[in-house]
């Protein structure tokens, strides 16, 4: 599949942007760490050379901070097109500023600073409107355009379909337009307080806020990654008077009950979930959200058409949304598909007047003050709470299945540099994943 559509990308030719992916490599040829894909189920640690100033609006940074995200795992697993050998992962990281372009003048060297995922150019139609993520003129895949009609903005480490832009599992990292995609922090915010500002919680907020979740409604979330466990903490705070999370990992599971008070499914235990959520709730849902994956059919017959590359992303969860919503219920989808399904029960959509809602890639730029300002300040949400381990990033490779298998119960890592801060008080020491449990829990 990669090869194929990376050819079809380049028959297709480049979209025109303000912004370029390539960059500069410091003189005298040093290199820094970094995680790159080679292949389906293939990273590895590799030396890359240290990015330099390359356009006017760069901002270099020193990484202080990433991690792995469940959407790497699409990439991990091959299953985004226009990914090509040697590209750096990583979307989710902070840093300190460590060299500025001539046209930089907001942003002091060695300033503490977290990177949206998304590359804006801060002057489009959609910028103008903080809608970072839908930026027109940062990504220049014809593809993606090709598919969609229109293309996202460029990502940070996520294929070629958004940019082919290196990302920030590495030591270094080179950000275009650096005043507009990078948030100061301050002294009071911890880093890992602050990371996580780059991606999970604009984007779980994101499909709260974008669903419509209201107080008194009743919500059920699929998938209780990183993103599932905020997004019902959202919702609670936006009023919701009850949350059912549905996954079948039983660390995960515990973890939703303990941490946050969710009611939950196993749906190893109940393979219906419909009717299960209708035992619980037989009104059914005001408000369904997937935030889970596509690329774990749960069905023979949908193993077989992903198998036989007859359909990229499965419907079930998109199913199971529709039919245990109520009557003019809301379904969001922030789960990150990205090409074509089977046998959607359109059926139940329409008769229902379901709102079946796209929330698309998270416009970072939009939430990320008032986030930052309103919760984490405050006191009001304190996104250390879903970090269970600390990691070197020597260790990302292995990290990589290990977050796969949900090896130790490992829900959201932070990944140290040579340049990160001890961890702060109440979250997680270093260690080694080879050190974890073999086993998932």
């Amino acid at each position: 599949m990669q090869t194929a559509a990376n050819k079809f990308q380049q028959y297709l030719g480049t979209e025109p942007a303000d912004v370029h992916a390539e960059y500069k490599h410091v003189e005298g040829g040093a290199s820094m760490k970094a995680l790159a894909w080679f292949g389906t189920n293939d990273v590895r640690m590799v030396a890359a050379p240290i990015p330099d100033i390359t356009e006017p609006d760069d901002v270099i940074l020193q990484v202080t901070g990433t991690t792995i995200c469940g959407s790497d795992l699409h990439l991990y697993h091959g299953e985004i097109m226009a990914l090509q050998k040697g590209d750096i992962l990583g979307h989710e990281f902070m840093g300190k500023v460590f060299k500025v372009g001539p046209n930089v003048k907001n942003l002091k060297l060695g300033q503490r600073v977290v990177s949206s995922f998304q590359i804006a150019c801060g002057k489009c139609e959609y910028c103008k409107e903080n809608l970072s993520s839908f930026c027109d003129r940062t990504n220049t895949s014809s593809l993606q355009n090709y598919m969609y009609g229109q293309r996202d903005a460029g990502f940070f480490g996520y294929s070629h379909f958004t940019g082919g832009f290196p990302g920030g599992q590495a030591e270094y990292v080179r950000v275009p337009i650096g005043e507009v995609n990078l948030l100061p922090i301050p002294d009071n915010v911890s880093d890992e307080k602050a990371l996580y500002l780059s991606d999970v919680l604009p984007t779980s907020y994101h499909t709260v806020v974008d669903t419509g979740v209201k107080p008194g409604d009743v919500v059920g979330i699929w998938g209780l990654g990183p993103i599932g466990q905020c997004a019902a903490r959202w919702a609670i705070l936006k009023g919701a008077s009850r949350v059912i999370g549905i996954d079948q990992i039983p660390s995960r599971l515990q973890f939703a009950e303990s941490k946050t008070g969710v009611e939950t499914i196993d749906f190893s235990q109940f393979s219906d979930v419909t009717k299960r959520i209708y035992e619980l709730c037989p009104r059914g849902l005001d408000v369904a959200l997937d935030c889970g994956t596509f690329h774990e059919p749960k069905t023979f017959t949908h193993k077989i058409q992903k198998t036989l590359l007859l359909e990229t992303d499965v419907p079930e969860t998109i199913n199971e949304m529709i039919v245990s919503v109520r009557k003019m219920g809301r379904c969001g989808l922030i789960a990150a598909y990205a090409g074509f399904a089977n046998a959607v029960n359109v059926g139940a959509l329409m008769e229902k007047g379901v709102r079946l809602i796209g929330n698309g890639q998270a416009p970072v730029r939009k939430y990320w003050e008032e986030i930052l300002n309103e919760y984490i300040i405050p006191g009001k949400f304190d996104p250390t709470f879903m970090i269970t381990h600390r990691v070197p990033i020597d260790d990302l490779a292995k990290l990589y299945p290990a977050f796969d298998k949900r090896v130790d119960g490992v829900e959201k890592v932070f990944v140290e540099t040579q340049f990160s801060s001890a961890p702060s008080s109440g979250c997680p020491r270093t260690s080694r994943v080879d050190d974890w449990k073999s086993v998932a829990v």
